[in-house]
């Protein structure tokens, strides 16, 4: 099975969609496996976006990240990875699907909710930055025979 790194950043948790959206990935299917609330420091956040540091935007993105508590989660299935994007929808929320995340209560692109890692490469390294091995559960979902043959 797959992991995927999910954040659901300091707007969602400010706007109250935690719940939601830990609601769409479980109805999906998804096995939750790391969960925390957590205040991103400036040092993580810099790593965490560092494939971006020589982009205009990049402070910005440090600086909205550290504004206050994020949701970092990890998630476990088959296909994770793939199918968090496609529940979260594209970046910019105005263009995003309805039906996804982003697309159902995202406005601004610089307000966009949520993050997910766009590869199992990324997902490894991403969930490696905000979990220790010891922070990460293995368990079997007692509906898991429904969801896969």
């Amino acid at each position: 099975m797959e992991r995927t790194f999910i954040a659901i950043k300091p707007d969602g948790v400010q706007r109250g969609l935690v719940g939601e959206i830990i609601r769409r990935f479980e109805a999906k299917g998804f096995l939750l496996v790391g969960m925390k609330l957590t205040q991103v420091s400036r040092e993580q956040a810099e790593k965490h976006y560092d494939v971006h540091r020589e982009r205009p935007f990049f402070e910005s993105l440090v600086n909205f990240i550290t504004s206050g508590p994020v949701v970092a989660m990890v998630w476990e299935g088959k296909g994770v990875v793939a199918s968090a994007r496609k529940l979260i929808g594209a970046t910019n929320p105005l263009t995003s699907e309805p039906g996804t995340i982003r697309g159902d209560f995202g406005v601004d692109v610089g307000r966009n909710l949520i993050h997910g890692s766009d590869a199992i490469e990324t997902a490894e390294r991403e969930i490696n930055l905000w979990f220790s091995q010891e922070e990460l559960t293995t368990w079997e979902s007692s509906v898991s025979s429904w969801l896969y043959e």
